[in-house]
């Protein structure tokens, strides 16, 4: 198998600490800017991924993220975004992370090393056949996550990964690898730049699309968002105002009642 990680090769730039703060971020963002193009190259295996997603969510299933460091780090984040931007279940998004909640925050020695303990972070939420997996991985070569995809093969649960490095171990593991090749990094080997970047864009859209493909959305709006603070509330109050052309107090009493933008709008359309 030929595998180069180009992850790890060396920055195209030199000398870094020689460099003026304007230098610096100059050639950061010009690095960052070829990120979004590398993600359009991987739009085919984005999108046969998440009609994947969408077939097991329509029919009861569970999105698994499962990544180490940076990358586990980050299908958090999109997982613990999606009840409130969506509100569905915190079930139905789940991100799992090497070295488990500690990892968050702090690195957690040797977790991501372990070929045992990714699939058995999976079976405490009792993975099912019904459930996708994703494998977040920059390397492509994560042991912890590799060996969780490996098992779910066995047990005919659908994977999928997202990886910064072609032809990878994870890539060949997968059964819908999505990679997205964003070349070496402005410090070598930091793949919290790049290849997060890239990553965090990917996830954003797995989630985006799969939700709207689930009715989570109306015309470009959040219905379903929970009501957890000032802001929001107010936010779903103009979408009533807009949608039903009525004025701010009447939004406001509909939103009290109802506590939902969705059943706000339903039931208005219902009664009139």
């Amino acid at each position: 198998m030929n595998f180069t990680k180009t992850t790890e090769q060396d920055s195209n730039y030199n000398h870094l600490e020689k460099k003026s703060v304007n230098e610096l971020l100059t050639n950061i963002n010009n690095e960052d800017k070829t990120v979004p193009y590398a993600v359009e190259k991987a739009l085919p295996q984005i999108e046969i991924l998440v009609s994947e997603i969408v077939k097991k969510l329509k029919s009861g299933g569970r999105l698994f993220y499962i990544g180490a460091g940076t990358s586990g780090r980050l299908g958090i984040v999109d997982a613990s975004e999606c009840p409130p931007t969506f509100g569905v279940d915190h079930g139905l998004v789940i991100g799992l992370i090497a070295g488990g909640d500690t990892a968050i925050r702090k690195a957690v020695e040797f977790a991501e090393d372990s070929t045992t303990l990714g699939w058995e972070d999976l079976q405490k939420h009792n993975i099912s056949s019904n459930d996708v997996v994703i494998g977040i991985a920059a390397s492509g070569t994560t042991p912890y996550v590799i060996s969780a995809l490996n098992t779910c093969n066995e047990n005919n649960i659908v994977t999928g990964c997202i990886t910064c490095n072609h032809n990878s171990p994870l890539s060949q593991t997968a059964q819908f690898p999505i990679e997205v090749i964003v070349g070496p990094e402005f410090v070598t080997g930091s793949s919290r730049m790049k290849a997060g970047t890239a990553q965090k864009l990917v996830l954003n859209m797995i989630t985006t699309a799969s939700m709207i493909q689930l009715g989570h959305v109306k015309g470009n709006k959040m219905v379903d968002m929970q009501l957890s603070n000032n802001k929001l509330v107010d936010r779903g109050t103009k979408m009533i105002m807009k949608e039903l052309n009525i004025p701010e107090n009447q939004a406001q009493k509909l939103l009290n009642k109802y506590g939902s933008v969705r059943l706000a709008i339903n039931n208005y359309n219902d009664q009139n």
